[in-house]
């Protein structure tokens, strides 16, 4: 049921100058989702009765993934005033008139900040009363973070910066997490006190909290239960280990659900990615985007999947696939490279060191080794050569080339497209096809062979090769 007594607050304003990076903060991607795409899937799982996002650098790509994310999101400009307390002023002022409830402030780059622990927030706050509600964490090292101090009953005093924190102060390991739950009215009251009276010249929200204990506002603290829940991104290096925390969740969700995942360590799998049970998942492997695979099916080791489907009981080895469809049954790899527009059919397949795109590949039929096909068509049941190569492109255009079903194609066969080959059609090994094949025909091409004698005596004389050729000559058959 949608929470119409809430709303949330999103900061997505900061320049984020420690990524070192042209994409914005915000964007970088963790599990195949920017950072704050995760900001914003909890924010809907809360469905709260409005949504509001304070942004400013790079505006418009950020405001591009979050009405992608949710629609009806309300997008505030952060103005030439700086700081947290600004641009909350700013998101309460977009509000609807008419909303009295309470506003949940959270920034745009802690991914990890689950629906359930915001919930049993906001459960807490109201069942508490209290004026403001903020989450805290306990560290083993707290330096560089605000300090909770409480009072002597346990309750939330003040928050001190590590700058302005006495010796005993410092030593507090329970930090300020960032993320906040005012009742409307006592937020609205106290920003309207907020000044930028400070070494920074900023409005901090903090002052918010201190505030409110100054009015004699009830203010609780609520330590989370993993310090990593509200750990924020600022560098790459905080990315990557972020990256590496949900990495986890995620591969032991789907070991809870029936999947047998070898080497978690080695094992990265997105979001969006699904699993059946009994899908068995081999080290070294990257199951990406949107790939879905079903049941029995073997991926890895060494096999990296984008956007990718697996069918039932396929096994996909030491492979790289990009918007692929994979057929039930079908074999490929190892070494296989295929493209997107691939489709493999149910027990096909797609062997060693074979590159495919935009290729059709019909029910049963196999493209075993060392081969290109590339904008073709074939049909079921067929047998594609070793080396062979679907010649695609004529220095301008691309065309596509037609394999029937039964053939049986040689060697080191080069189809010129646009070509047609027939069902039942055979072609010899090395043949060049550059027309259409009947149905039940052979294609080759007539070049008869041609055997010149002593050639490597006279062209190479004195070479090892020579003097073998000479031996061989002056052997009897008896002898050989």
């Amino acid at each position: 049921m949608p929470d119409n007594n809430l709303a949330i607050v999103i900061l997505a304003a900061g320049q984020g100058t420690r990524m070192k990076s042209s994409t914005p903060k915000l964007l970088h991607p963790i599990a195949g989702v920017p950072l704050v795409g995760h900001v914003l899937a909890t924010a809907r799982a809360l469905d709260a009765a409005h949504v509001v996002a304070v942004v400013r650098h790079e505006r418009d790509r950020l405001v591009e993934v979050i009405t992608a994310e949710l629609p009806d999101s309300i997008i505030v400009d952060q103005d030439e005033v700086p700081g947290t307390g600004r641009a909350v002023e700013q998101a309460v002022d977009a509000l609807p008139a008419n909303f009295d409830g309470d506003v949940l402030v959270v920034n745009g780059d802690v991914p990890l900040l689950d629906a359930g622990t915001l919930s049993s927030l906001v459960a807490s706050h109201r069942e508490a009363q209290t004026a403001a509600t903020l989450l805290s964490a306990v560290l083993d090292d707290a330096t560089g973070y605000g300090r909770i101090i409480r009072g002597e009953s346990g309750g939330l005093d003040r928050i001190v910066e590590q700058k302005d924190a006495s010796e005993t102060e410092r030593a507090v390991r329970e930090i300020n997490a960032g993320v906040y739950l005012f009742t409307l009215g006592s937020l609205r009251a106290q920003l309207a006190n907020l000044t930028t009276d400070n070494a920074q010249g900023e409005k901090y929200l903090t002052d918010v909290v201190e505030l409110l204990r100054a009015s004699g506002g009830d203010v609780a603290a609520i330590p989370v239960a993993e310090p990593w829940l509200v750990e924020g991104v600022n560098d790459r290096a905080q990315l990557s280990a972020q990256a590496h925390r949900l990495n986890a969740l995620i591969v032991r969700g789907w070991q809870m659900a029936g999947v047998t995942i070898q080497d978690p360590a080695s094992t990265w799998i997105d979001l969006k990615v699904s699993l059946a049970p009994d899908v068995t998942v081999k080290p070294g492997t990257q199951l990406l985007g949107a790939t879905a695979v079903e049941t029995g099916a073997v991926i890895g080791p060494d096999t990296t999947l984008v956007d990718c489907e697996v069918g039932e009981g396929a096994e996909v080895k030491r492979t790289d696939a990009t918007l692929a469809v994979i057929g039930a049954g079908a074999s490929v790899g190892p070494f296989s490279y295929l493209r997107p527009g691939t489709v493999l059919g149910a027990d096909g397949k797609i062997g060693a060191f074979v590159e495919t795109k935009n290729a059709r590949i019909g029910t049963g039929s196999k493209v075993p080794h060392l081969s290109y096909v590339g904008d073709a068509e074939i049909g079921e049941e067929s047998n594609i050569g070793a080396g062979s190569i679907f010649a695609n492109y004529d220095g301008v255009k691309k065309h596509s080339s037609v394999v029937g079903s039964h053939v049986r194609t040689g060697s080191h066969g080069v189809f010129v497209a646009p070509v047609r080959i027939g069902d039942g059609a055979y072609t010899g090994a090395g043949t060049v096809v550059r027309k259409d094949v009947p149905a039940g025909a052979l294609a080759i091409n007539v070049a008869p062979q041609r055997n010149m004698d002593g050639w490597t005596q006279s062209h190479r004389p004195g070479t090892a090769a020579a003097e073998a050729a000479a031996r061989a000559q002056h052997t009897s058959p008896e002898e050989n």
